[in-house]
């Protein structure tokens, strides 16, 4: 009984290692894309900022550390748009088409982050940017 405690001990610091490798790899790799030199930080956050309320609010956070002019811009959008849809949906017969609406504000907005290019809203891109100026 006591050698199979024993393996099972061994079993378990072994797996407990590595463990601890992976871990200090990917903490390795997150700060290496999240820093503030690397190019493509800014694009992450700016991806991360269109997917839903919760990767708009992680965007933030990411953002506040390491603010990037590409990652402000789309929180800045996302936001704009999100506030839009809220507003559009208490609209009697605008309501049933904001979300579509919206959805392919989104997805404009996702393909310039991707491509890293700050292209705004239409319409309303400017004022988001002047409006959430804070952000």
């Amino acid at each position: 009984m006591s050698d199979e405690n024993k393996d099972l001990g061994d079993k378990a610091e072994d797996a407990f290692d590595k463990a601890k490798e992976s871990a200090k790899e990917f903490s390795e790799d997150v700060k290496k894309t999240f820093d503030t030199n690397n190019p493509d930080s800014g694009k992450t956050v700016a991806i991360i900022a269109h997917i839903t309320l919760i990767g708009w609010i992680v965007a933030i956070i990411m953002n506040s550390s390491n603010k990037t002019d590409l990652g402000s811009y789309y929180i800045r959008q996302t936001l704009g748009i999100w506030l839009l849809a809220l507003i559009l949906s208490w609209i009697p017969i605008v309501g049933c088409f904001a979300f579509l609406i919206c959805v392919v504000l989104i997805v404009m907005s996702v393909i310039n982050a991707v491509n890293e290019k700050k292209v705004p809203t239409p319409i309303v891109g400017e004022y988001f940017q002047d409006w959430f100026k804070s952000l």
